[in-house]
């Protein structure tokens, strides 16, 4: 049996650290379609298929209405067989097709269990450099309820109108930041101060800042499979992560769609579901406390209790910078190898040409992406600490997240570290994507070769 202070306190230095180790963002890697276009467009099935309609998600809804209800259910009855803390949806929520129109939406977001705010407007995020090709440009705010877009401040956004002939491959890779742009899983849970959270039946966030935008969608973006067991003893509330559940329900959508003769929203949610893959794959999701062992986890705690709280605090707040720092990191190199057309950057390449998985499973991202993330995060602590700014990485006075010097991350490297350091560091982030680009392959290609068949009301 645990004593006290085994049990409660335990849990309580683990659930600080946790709290407050997330950064406001929150984001594996900030703006999605900068790893995910290289990933798809390597796939000639999606490079060369046929331009598609852009459909409202209310047409689909009202098309396939009965025959959602039933792919829906068996969504449900898979999920609380497969997955062991998946929390039942709440029968009140079941999805039915009848209702009147104006609802529709709302009812689909609440038996999938996302936030009723999101509109699913028509729109495509493009990559860096790419031309808008006459569509009309959107702010951010026009797509988004977040109160927070900095993250998308150089991202151009173009909007389309119901009817309008897209590629597919566009449709894919703009659905694949969708989960943070929308804000998809922000406000799930009962302690999230929204009425939905409350009768969603998740209950209460079980790890995160609730208190923050985009802190309450870290259980559906993180998934902590293979912390050390001394980790699950003290906080068994680890294991409540959802990705794989978001992966599997946007694959079935993806199929169900196909196979209905709705290809617009095949593409969509193929890309949704990639996004919880990608985020598998960064090492400061797949892994609590990157750099912190249990061991000295618990004795910083210790020195805590006892009233000594420069030790911890120092821990939080150098996992914190070196979480951003990495997404950031990411996001600059990649925006800039776009916008200078360097098709031979090695990341960009790396994705391209990386070889499909075999054919994808269910097991595939607890077992494969997360797994690889979860082994590979110490070393990209340790890489992180000897190729980035001493500030951003080893500074515990400094909080990157806020600090406007995070926009010059590259710039600083170079001063600091030298190219050297640079070039590692890429290296280094194309082996920790290469399980995302070639299980993504598979994923796809799973969706895609293999469609659901329409069940006949």
């Amino acid at each position: 049996m645990k004593s006290d202070w085994l049990g409660k306190n335990g849990i309580a230095w683990l659930l600080f650290l946790l709290t407050t180790l997330l950064p406001e963002g929150g984001l594996a890697w900030s703006e999605h379609p900068l790893i995910s276009h290289p990933v798809i467009s390597s796939l000639a099935e999606v490079r060369d298929a046929k331009m598609v309609s852009a459909e409202s998600l209310e047409a689909f809804l009202s098309a396939e209405g009965k025959r959602l209800e039933k792919i829906l259910a068996e969504e449900e009855t898979w999920a609380r067989t497969n997955l062991a803390w998946y929390p039942p949806l709440p029968d009140s929520l079941t999805f039915r097709a009848e209702g009147g129109p104006d609802d529709l939406r709302r009812r689909f977001c609440h038996a999938i269990r996302v936030n009723p705010a999101v509109k699913f407007p028509l729109y495509l995020q493009l990559i860096p450099g790419e031309e808008q090709a006459g569509k009309p440009l959107l702010l951010p705010a026009a797509i988004s309820f977040l109160r927070d877009t900095s993250d998308w401040d150089s991202t151009t956004f173009v909007g389309l109108k119901a009817g309008a002939m897209v590629r597919p491959l566009d449709v894919a890779v703009s659905a694949t930041d969708e989960p943070d742009l929308l804000g998809l899983d922000i406000g799930l849970f009962t302690d999230n101060n929204t009425d939905f959270g409350k009768t969603y039946g998740f209950g209460r966030q079980p790890f995160g800042n609730p208190n923050l935008e985009y802190g309450s969608q870290a259980p559906f973006h993180m998934g902590f499979y293979h912390e050390s067991p001394i980790i699950f003893y003290f906080a068994g509330f680890l294991k409540k992560t959802y990705p794989e559940y978001r992966i599997r329900l946007y694959k079935r959508l993806a199929q169900f769609a196909f196979e209905s003769g709705h290809p617009y929203w095949g593409w969509r949610f193929t890309g949704m579901g990639l996004h919880y893959l990608a985020d598998l794959a960064q090492p400061y999701h797949a892994r609590a406390l990157p750099g912190v062992s249990a061991p000295y986890a618990i004795w910083i705690n210790t020195l805590d209790m006892l009233g000594i709280g420069g030790p911890k605090a120092d821990a939080v707040q150098l996992v914190s910078n070196r979480h951003t720092a990495l997404e950031k990191f990411v996001q600059i190199i990649l925006q800039r190898a776009y916008r200078q057309e360097e098709t031979g950057h090695p990341i960009l390449a790396a994705l391209r040409s990386a070889d499909a998985a075999p054919p994808y499973g269910d097991a595939v991202p607890r077992q494969v992406v997360a797994k690889q993330a979860s082994e590979r995060a110490e070393e990209t602590d340790r890489i992180l600490e000897e190729c980035m700014p001493r500030q951003f990485v080893s500074d515990t006075a400094f909080e990157i997240g806020t600090s406007p010097e995070r926009r010059q991350i590259v710039e600083r490297m170079m001063a600091e570290k030298g190219r050297t350091a640079i070039d590692r560091q890429i290296l280094w982030v194309r082996e920790l994507l290469l399980p995302f680009a070639s299980n993504a392959k598979s994923y796809v290609r799973a969706i895609i070769n293999n469609p659901i068949r329409p069940v006949r009301p």
